[in-house]
């Protein structure tokens, strides 16, 4: 999944898979992580967050089922 850089102290890139509903994030840990069935209006307010770090914790962790997948690209 292509990725695209953010500004973000806790992560570099983020990635979408519009047909899959599937949110991909790197963390600055060099970690990869994907989570499914996230609505496009979710990864729009992620990546216009001023603090992506804030968002991610009260709209995306934990809310979502998600598969750690370093190495993938």
């Amino acid at each position: 999944m292509k990725r695209v850089p953010v500004d973000s102290s806790m992560m570099t890139s983020v990635g979408y898979d519009a047909a899959g509903r599937i949110l991909e994030i790197e963390f600055r840990s060099g970690h990869v992580y994907r989570y499914f069935a996230v609505s496009e209006d979710v990864v729009r307010a992620l990546l216009e967050a001023p603090s992506k770090g804030r968002f991610f914790h009260a709209c995306i962790d934990g809310r979502f089922d998600y598969q750690r997948v370093d190495g993938a690209r």
